[in-house]
């Protein structure tokens, strides 16, 4: 099993669109065979972080995941708009253990 989560850097003023947004792309994504979506947001650590967290069997199947949702005409039109209010990030896989 391995955790996917892509860390986004929100511009300060856009946070709040960025939360809606994400559930917009979150119900596309499970419908496209993303498993157990999670977003969060920052606590502590660097402001106005978004993260969308998932679970999958390995990373063939994320990967598989990943060109069926950016396949998707509903992804490809919500992408961009997501896309305006990042300024930057980067994705963490880990190996679930036990």
């Amino acid at each position: 099993m391995i955790i996917v989560r892509d860390l986004f850097h929100i511009q300060p003023d856009q946070m709040k669109k960025a939360k809606e947004l994400t559930q917009e792309g979150r119900e596309i994504m499970r419908r496209q065979g993303y498993s157990s979506v999670r977003v969060m947001t920052d606590l502590t650590g660097d402001y106005y972080t978004l993260v969308l967290e998932g679970e999958y069997k390995s990373l063939a199947d994320f990967e598989s995941a990943m060109k069926k949702v950016q396949s998707n005409r509903k992804w490809r039109k919500f992408y961009p708009k997501l896309r305006k209010l990042i300024l930057g990030g980067r994705r963490e896989i880990f190996t679930l253990m036990g």
